[in-house]
């Protein structure tokens, strides 16, 4: 499948693109500077570019099959949002219909699932921008008529990719350990290109 990664040089995208080439993918890796990448590949293509720019995002777009999107923006900004609000109306325009996005559990109606620290001390506090960042990045997918999915992580590690992890639970879900890590964020976001179960769904993962 030929796919495009916004967010590509991030800790959850780098993955993305290490195991998309693994998996004989065509992978376009978008990022403000992909050579921070440090990969070499020939079925890769490095498209520098910023999000925000909506001419660049619609050029960078146009010819894939599916988009997978992995911004990050630390602790504050609206990348997420607008740089998903770009990318969802380049591929309206372009008639890709294929989106897997990750953003992060805890949004929506996954905010159950958190502990008091993650509702009221990190998301509540600390980390409040990124969470409404988050949070209107999932608003703007769910108002389009794309074949989306959103993904929806508890907080990274570095571990391995184990491939054994709970996915799709309920709110209600007791006993996770509210961890996963990046590598097997990669490997779940991966499956949702071809596989419908989760289609117009968001998808918690966790340990």
């Amino acid at each position: 499948m030929n796919i495009i990664i916004f967010g590509a040089t991030g800790t959850v995208g780098r993955h993305l693109v290490e195991q998309a080439l693994t998996q004989n993918h065509q992978v376009t890796a978008f990022a403000r500077k992909p050579s921070a990448l440090k990969v070499k590949h020939q079925n890769l293509t490095a498209y520098a570019g910023d999000v925000f720019d909506r001419s660049a995002v619609s050029k960078a777009v146009e010819g894939h099959d599916a988009v997978l999107i992995a911004l990050g923006a630390g602790r504050k900004g609206t990348v997420r949002a607008t740089g998903t609000k770009h990318v969802v109306e380049a591929m309206a325009h372009h008639g890709i219909r294929r989106l897997v996005c990750q953003t992060t559990l805890g949004a929506g109606d996954s905010h159950a699932t958190l502990t008091f620290f993650w509702k009221h001390i990190m998301f509540g506090l600390l980390l409040k921008p990124a969470f409404a960042d988050h949070e209107m990045q999932e608003k703007i997918i769910m108002q389009t008529a794309l074949d989306w999915i959103i993904v929806r992580p508890a907080a990274f590690t570095d571990g391995p990719l184990t491939g054994a992890y709970k996915h799709g639970f309920p709110s209600t879900k007791k006993n996770l350990q509210l961890k996963i890590s990046r590598a097997d964020v990669a490997n779940f976001v991966l499956q949702q290109l071809s596989d419908d179960t989760y289609l117009h769904q968001t998808p918690g993962l966790s340990y």
